[in-house]
């Protein structure tokens, strides 16, 4: 048996970014069979990790207000001769840190998504490596339990992480009650509702739409449950934001409401996903507020019926 060849991950704070990078792993535990894997991510993110082939840890980098984080981060892995550190933040400390190969994030100077951006770390830009994250069978097997039943299942993501990306939860309603209630083309199926912890009372808005055919995981599941669960839909409707990115992760066709999010960037990625947005691109939605931090929603001019069309054709070009 060969030496492990240890690596460190340095991956993103948000759950959506390190979502798109994290087909960097699977290329790399592909690709290195004994490849011993050290992550390095933000607390929000840090669960998606937890699956990972040779896991040797998940270190938790929460910032300072000091700045000392990236000093403590050094001191935790410094003593380790890395085979290669991958550095999605490019920050650099890997000139302070003992390594055979580097790979140090470099901003686009062009509008460049994120998978692609990622992919450049190692030189794969010709076939990006696809967001993907590990779950064991413990977690296959709790997600079959809570998707367990009759009917397809479609999922939502009401919330995001601030307002002005935030759909209206009514119009999830309504799109939700067009969908699932006849003459609709999931009629008789269940929703599954997803978001963090203190999304709760944003999703129970959504429960009269299916009764008792609806399944809650607001806050109730980590986000490899969520993945798993992902994996069992029929289809996904959510605002841009970490669970979009981790449905169309899952495989599962997967559209995206955008406004001021630049979808160049940030689109789920895959071939069964869409953007919809209402009638202002991401630029005139910046040119509205440039520094995109306003206490308004810049999503109240995307109609419901645009989002149904979309659900509408994604479900004809994916049925089984």
């Amino acid at each position: 048996m060969s030496a492990a060849f240890p690596i460190l991950f340095i991956t993103a704070t948000r759950i959506g970014d390190a979502v798109l990078s994290s087909g960097l792993i699977k290329r790399l535990a592909d690709e290195i069979p004994n490849a011993a894997f050290t992550i390095v991510a933000g607390p929000d993110a840090a669960p998606l990790f937890a699956g990972v082939p040779n896991l040797k840890q998940v270190i938790v980098f929460e910032k300072s207000r000091t700045g000392s984080h990236w000093f403590e981060l050094w001191r935790q892995v410094r003593a380790t001769r890395w085979g290669l550190i991958v550095d999605l933040r490019g920050s650099g400390i890997s000139r302070f840190l003992s390594a055979k190969k580097r790979a140090v994030h470099r901003r686009s100077t062009q509008p460049t998504h994120k998978v692609l951006e990622a992919a450049r770390l190692l030189r794969i830009e010709d076939e990006p490596a696809a967001p993907h994250i590990f779950v064991n069978a413990d977690v296959e097997a709790y997600a079959e339990e809570l998707t367990v039943g009759k009917g397809p299942i479609l999922a939502m993501a009401p919330a995001a992480n601030w307002i002005g990306k935030t759909w209206p939860v009514e119009r999830f309603s309504q799109v939700a009650m067009r969908l699932l209630r006849e003459p609709g083309p999931l009629q008789g199926g269940r929703l599954m509702v997803l978001g963090g912890p203190g999304d709760e009372k944003l999703t129970r808005q959504l429960r009269d739409v299916a009764l008792h055919r609806f399944i809650d995981l607001a806050g109730t599941v980590d986000l490899p449950t969520a993945y798993a669960c992902l994996k069992r839909a029929r289809l996904f409707i959510g605002n841009d934001s970490g669970a979009m990115h981790l449905a169309a992760a899952a495989g599962c066709p997967t559209i995206g409401l955008f406004g001021p999010s630049d979808e160049r960037l940030y689109a789920p990625w895959g071939e069964h996903t869409r953007v919809v947005r209402g009638a202002r691109s991401f630029e005139e939605v910046r040119a509205a507020d440039p520094s995109l931090s306003q206490a308004l929603c810049h999503m109240m001019d995307l109609p419901v019926d645009k989002v149904l069309a979309a659900a509408h054709e994604l479900l004809k070009v994916t049925e089984p």
